[in-house]
């Protein structure tokens, strides 16, 4: 059982093909059952994606997955009823229940958990976003997604004080209104930024797991790895260097830091050890000092609430 005064850490793992989320999971029974004598114990909650696996179901079901692109140039799924229908059937159904088996056989009391449950993660549902199509901004209409606005911290908050190790997943609640009256609809949301938002909510360090060392100054040589984020000129030589699905990553350790997180950190899923390593100093570190006094000037991803960048999380 976990106490108010026990550290915690929201432990992202992505859903790319190329992460294996094997050292992760033994990491985190390392932290929560106090596995290993000169680990100290963490209260955790883990969340995941998983926009491989969704991509594979639609494929397997003749159905295309679509991926638009923001104005600001952002890359995010496109979620239409059916591609919801198997999002629904495939995150909180079948990943977030063999991560739940895999965590029990590793002596973990995990409990599963999707965004709708207990209205863990909410806001409204976007069905109309904006998307760079053809050299021209247009409107889609008919999308399932959802910007997140609220996290049910004091849902998380007692299931850790006894003792479990939630797993959470999107969907979120969306809500919507029909005929007057707001409805609860389950939305896709954006993985990462819905981890950052737990971060933030319970104060807790986040560690982004993913299938590169962390953020890059160089995409192609791990010799330019950024170790330590704390400055604003660290910060906005972390932006320049993040590009294409890093940038998402980015854009949810801000709101991570800025919702109150202790500090963000960016590592390689299959590191050995991955969390515990991350944790130990490995992989991109930032930390709130970053952001500095000034009044973020982030890109508008609210058109964008979708799932992930193209290969990572949902």
């Amino acid at each position: 059982m976990s106490d108010d005064a026990t550290p915690r850490v929201v432990v992202k793992v992505g859903g790319a093909r190329a992460v294996d989320p094997a050292g992760a999971l033994g990491d985190v029974a390392t932290l929560v059952t106090g596995g290993a004598d000169d680990i100290d114990e963490r209260a955790v909650v883990l969340t995941h994606g998983g926009s491989t696996a969704v991509d594979e179901t639609l494929e397997r079901l003749g159905i295309e997955p679509e991926y638009v692109e923001t104005p600001s140039g952002v890359v995010g799924r496109f979620t239409d009823s059916e591609t919801m229908a198997v999002f629904e059937m495939v995150l909180p159904g079948l990943l977030n229940t063999d991560l739940v088996a895999s965590l029990r056989s590793e002596g973990v009391d995990a409990v599963g958990l999707s965004g709708v449950d207990g209205g863990l993660l909410a806001g409204p549902r976007q069905s109309a976003v904006r998307v760079f199509e053809d050299g021209k901004r247009k409107i889609r209409r008919g999308d399932h997604s959802g910007s997140l606005q609220a996290v049910n911290g004091d849902l998380l908050a007692t299931l850790l004080a006894d003792g479990y190790t939630p797993v959470v997943s999107p969907p979120m609640a969306g809500t919507d209104e029909q005929d007057g009256m707001a409805v609860v609809t389950p939305v896709n949301t954006d993985a990462d930024r819905a981890a950052a938002a737990i971060a933030g909510e319970l104060g807790a360090t986040l560690v982004v797991l993913t299938d590169v060392p962390g953020v890059l100054a160089d995409p192609d040589d791990e010799t330019t790895l950024l170790e330590r984020v704390e400055t604003p000129a660290d910060w906005a030589h972390l932006e320049t260097a993040a590009e294409g699905f890093m940038r998402r990553k980015v854009m949810a350790i801000e709101e991570a830091l800025e919702a109150g997180a202790a500090r963000a950190i960016v590592a390689d899923a299959n590191a050995a050890a991955p969390v515990l390593v991350a944790l130990d100093g490995g992989g991109t570190h930032v930390l709130p000092g970053a952001l500095g006094e000034r009044e973020a000037d982030r890109v508008d991803t609210s058109d964008t609430d979708k799932s992930n960048e193209h290969g990572e999380g949902v």
